[in-house]
């Protein structure tokens, strides 16, 4: 059994990820459920050696000294993988998650109208939030393409690791990975000003700097497209704020309803059938009324102002879960347990 045989089993099964983990058979998850294949158990010492076959010298010398790894792996005529490696009560273990070669559009993924009108924006922040694996890199990408197609644009992505590859179109895409192309977001988004990008794409916003230097890059003219791991728009929002110390706190609140354009948080659920996963999303966009909640910090008023601001595009999540369940997409139990306010979701 080695690595390119389990990743061919995971792409013919449609699954999202792949786990080899010690005195288990290789795991994968499929719609969003862990589920055991009939292969043999794996033990620690075929594990390291089958981890190990995929690994260059270098990512072998930066496990070890880390005990942690993060890579992207593509293998002739397979799909990418993103690839974790750690170890387990001292057995090397790995998580590999499916990247597809094709870039989905917006429509196919079943998003809103309105993330097409935050791509098109000139300049600004842009926030896809959600959970781990609920999609949100699959979102970026796609808006990237929207924009490679459309528009004379210099774009640099700034990544960990590489996900999905983009070709130049319309405009040039520029890859940079963290760790092999530069040593972090923050100091890859401090050199990108220097760079004259047009767009620039956030992996991920994890600390005060490259959070800082977004927001800095979204008020010079620069479209700024960020994921972060937060739920929803109201938390989002709140988050940003709390990574800076109180005696800047008033400062980011001004830079932020400034330059934030919108919030796209999203969750992948389980289909009433079964089979394969809905997206359910929440949008909030930055209009006057929203932006002069975030400069006084009354962001708890935000979902309120959402629930009435249907003709800018905007819904929560309830509502969204609520369509999704009338539509029989999702089961009601399903809904309940994702929805923010239960009391009222019952009453809707």
């Amino acid at each position: 059994m080695d690595i390119r045989d389990l990743l061919l089993m995971c792409i013919e099964k449609g699954a999202s990820d792949l786990h080899i983990t010690d005195n288990e058979p290789p795991i994968l998850r499929i719609d969003g459920s862990l589920v055991r294949s009939n292969l043999e158990i794996l033990h620690k010492q075929d594990l390291k050696k089958m981890i190990y076959s995929v690994l260059s010298n270098s990512q072998k010398e930066i496990f070890e000294r880390e005990l942690e790894l993060d890579f992207s792996l593509s293998l002739p005529d397979l799909d990418r993988f993103r690839v974790n490696v750690h170890l387990q009560k001292g057995a090397v273990e790995a998580a590999f998650r499916r990247i597809p070669l094709e870039i989905p559009s917006v429509e196919k993924l079943g998003l809103p109208q309105v993330v097409v009108d935050l791509a098109r924006k000139p300049n600004g922040l842009v926030l896809v939030t959600g959970p781990t694996g609920m999609g949100k890199t699959t979102t970026l990408a796609a808006m990237i393409n929207l924009i490679n197609n459309e528009q004379e644009y210099l774009i640099t992505c700034i990544e960990d690791p590489i996900e999905f590859v983009h070709t130049n179109k319309k405009s040039i895409v520029k890859q940079r990975e963290v760790y092999a192309d530069t040593h972090s977001f923050a100091q890859a988004l401090r050199r990108t000003l220097r760079q004259d990008p047009n767009v620039i794409v956030v992996g991920e916003m994890r600390d005060l700097e490259t959070i800082s230097t977004a927001l800095t890059a979204a008020e010079t003219g620069h479209l700024v497209l960020a994921t972060l791991h937060t739920p929803d728009a109201t938390q989002t929002i709140s988050r940003i704020i709390d990574v800076f110390p109180p005696h800047q706190q008033q400062q980011v609140k001004l830079q932020l309803s400034d330059s934030l354009q919108g919030v796209v948080s999203q969750l992948l659920l389980p289909h009433a059938s079964g089979k394969g996963r809905v997206l359910a999303t929440e949008i909030m966009v930055a209009t006057s009324g929203i932006r002069n909640l975030i400069r006084e910090q009354e962001v708890e008023q935000i979902p309120t102002f959402m629930q009435t601001g249907s003709q800018f595009g905007m819904h929560t999540m309830d509502k969204s879960l609520k369509e999704l369940a009338h539509k029989g997409l999702i089961t009601l139990d399903v809904a309940l347990s994702k929805a923010r306010n239960r009391e009222e979701f019952k009453q809707l």
